[in-house]
């Protein structure tokens, strides 16, 4: 492997995760497109999809990436963060307070109160899409040294 490419988060309501991802979390749109056809289909092996995605970067060129399945709508399952597969996604923060109190003023659910790990290198928080995945910030408090 070289290097993860992109996060994919499915999603059920696009204009709202566009707008938490786009405007309270300030990622930037890379690309949309809508996808269906025969690549599609055997790619992922379903029939008949038709899905919407858009890519989003943050400023470190990361990527993640929408995904509305037009065709094959499904129901949100509540998951806990401890649930089996893929858990959350980490966005490395200036100020993991002043996000925790930006982002709570604009309804954004959270775990807990943002908190200093044990070796006290790092505060960090959870939160939730309004999908219901789980988001951590993370705001690091110890600089590497430049050697």
């Amino acid at each position: 492997m070289k290097a993860i490419r992109h996060t994919g988060i499915v999603v059920r309501n696009l204009d709202k995760a566009l707008n938490f991802y786009k405007s309270v979390l300030g990622l930037k749109v890379q690309k949309k497109m809508n996808e269906s056809g025969k690549y599609i289909d055997n790619l992922i092996g379903l029939k008949g999809v038709k899905v919407k995605t858009i890519k989003m970067s943050a400023d470190d060129g990361n990527l993640i990436e929408l995904l509305y399945f037009e065709s094959h709508p499904r129901k949100n399952i509540k998951r806990d963060i401890c649930d089996i597969g893929y858990s959350h996604i980490s966005f490395t923060v200036e100020d993991v307070d002043r996000e925790y109190e930006r982002l709570k003023t604009s309804g954004i659910k959270f775990s807990s109160v943002p908190q200093v790990s044990p070796d006290g290198k790092a505060k960090v928080v959870f939160c939730q899409d309004p999908e219901g995945n789980f988001i951590e910030l993370v705001e690091q408090l110890i600089r590497k040294q430049e050697g």
